[in-house]
This record gives structure tokens, C-alpha cells and sequence, in this order.
């Protein structure tokens, strides 16, 4: 995971493409290519000799270097960092600052693409995606472009319930002066919980459940664990802004009924 500050101060968290990714994606797109060049090659035996041999080489060297370099370009540029392999793996190339490519990027990128992976058969682009962070093979490098993963596995959903024995607690408890700050860091926490280790997770629950009970009133049992605190907060936080989205959802029905009802409706209509 690696993160992209934008220029509204927004921090993005953006996934590099692995090794094994980016590799399955060149090789989808090395065999669409060779394909396309032996097909090409076929048809342009097939036809009459109509141009001397020195032309010919000529034609055919033209032909190389248009499927080898002005396809993939022409490809990257049209759909903003995509080949049919990346497309396939579900990758995409940026800019270093995760923004999308511009023909200058492609154009850097399918030059040097060239010579790392056909002229020598991808062993310069293996050895420099191998030493670098994010998979950079030596035309991202020089292009400063990385490719990313679209397609992430959606987290599974967090389901908290007010605990039994804290329901009596959490239905009087006054917890309006939690900021929305402290309550997003206690809801990422509880979804990355499972992940870190149990000496990490106790002593951030403990830092977090300090923090949030100095704003609640009356605080929780003494008896409470901070992680079970934190979820019963959040459950409660969320039920009580869910039933007031409701009964502002209602008011505005019955404001709108009265608005189209006799007489304000025949006025309506009279406009």
C-alpha cells in the first residue's frame, strides 16, 4: 500500500500491482502482439511482390515497430493506462502522482518497453521491477509511472450490536459530543481489529476507549472492556443517527403532502 498526497491535501491510498501481476499482464499482452505480427506477416506474404527487397525490408521493419511500439502507445494513451493483460488482471497505469497517463507517458514507456522486453526478452524490466518497491520496470522509471490494482477485494461488512449488557447504558448514555474525527478512528480501528496482533490491539483499544469515555456521560461499567465500549459506541452513534435521518425523512414527506394537496395543488396547477 502506498500513499499520494494530492494538491487538496487529500492523502490517497493506492495498491501497486505485484511482480506476479504485471508479469501475467506483459505476457497477455507479449502473445496478443506476437499474434497480431504473425498474422500481419502472413498476409503480407501472401500478397503479390510489388516493391523491390530493400523496400520490402523497409515495410517490414515498419510493420515491427508498429506493433511493437506504436500499438501498445496507441493502446495505453486511448484508455488511460490499460492493455488488454492489464485489463485481464484488473491493473492500470498512473502517474506517480495517481493521476492518469498522457501520450508522453505511453509514448516513453512503449519506446523503452521495446528494448526491456523484446529486444531483451524481459530480462532488463524483470531485474528493475525486482529492486523496486512498486514493480517499476525501467520505462515507468524513466516515464515516472507505476501501475496500480483496480480491482480490490471490497472489506468485509462490519456488523456492530449494542452488547446486551450495555444496552440499558447506551440508551441513556449522552454521547453527542464525539466528535466525528475520534469516531471515524474507532471505527477503523474495529474494522482492522482482526488484522493486528493482541498486544497492538489492547493497547490502541485502551487509548481510544480513554479518549472517547472523558466525552461520554455517565461512562461505561468499570468492568468493561475498551474494545467492547468501542463497539457498543459506534452502534449506538450509528443507531441514533439512523433514526434521526428518519424522522427527518418523515417530517419532509408530510411537508411535501400538504404542499401538493388542495389548495396549494390548484395553485400548482394554475402556474
Amino acid at each position: 500500500m502506498s500513499s499520494v498526497v494530492t494538491g487538496e491535501a487529500v492523502v490517497l491510498e493506492l495498491r501497486p500491482a505485484s511482480f506476479a501481476a504485471r508479469t501475467v499482464a506483459a505476457l497477455i499482452d507479449a502473445v496478443v502482439v506476437v499474434a497480431a505480427a504473425i498474422l500481419s506477416f502472413l498476409a503480407f506474404a501472401a500478397l503479390p511482390p510489388v516493391v523491390d527487397q530493400a523496400a520490402g525490408t523497409v515495410l517490414v521493419l515498419g510493420l515491427v515497430l508498429v506493433l511493437l511500439v506504436g500499438l501498445p502507445v496507441t493502446v495505453e494513451t486511448l484508455s488511460r493506462g490499460r492493455s488488454l493483460g492489464k485489463l485481464l488482471m484488473g491493473l492500470r497505469v498512473v502517474r506517480d502522482d495517481g493521476g492518469a497517463i498522457r501520450f508522453r507517458h505511453a509514448l516513453i514507456r512503449g519506446l523503452i518497453g521495446f528494448l526491456e522486453l523484446y529486444l531483451m526478452l524481459g530480462s532488463v524490466a524483470v531485474a528493475a521491477a525486482l529492486m523496486n518497491s512498486r514493480s517499476k520496470r525501467l520505462g515507468d522509471m524513466v516515464a515516472g509511472t507505476y501501475a496500480l490494482r483496480e480491482r480490490v477485494p471490497a472489506p468485509p461488512p462490519l456488523l456492530l450490536q449494542v452488547p446486551p449488557a450495555l444496552r440499558v447504558w447506551a440508551s441513556l448514555a449522552d454521547i453527542g459530543r464525539i466528535p466525528d474525527s475520534l469516531a471515524r478512528r474507532v471505527l477503523q480501528f474495529l474494522r482492522q481489529a482482526d488484522r493486528m496482533s493482541p498486544s497492538s490491539r489492547d493497547r490502541l483499544a485502551a487509548l481510544l476507549a480513554a479518549e472517547a469515555a472523558v466525552l461520554v456521560a455517565p461512562p461505561p461499567p468499570p468492568s468493561t472492556p475498551a474494545d467492547v465500549f468501542l463497539a457498543a459506541l459506534c452502534a449506538e452513534r450509528r443507531n441514533r443517527e439512523l433514526l434521526r435521518l428518519r424522522e427527518q425523512r418523515g417530517r419532509s414527506e408530510e411537508v411535501a403532502q400538504r404542499l401538493y394537496t388542495l389548495p396549494f395543488a390548484r395553485n400548482r396547477g394554475q402556474q
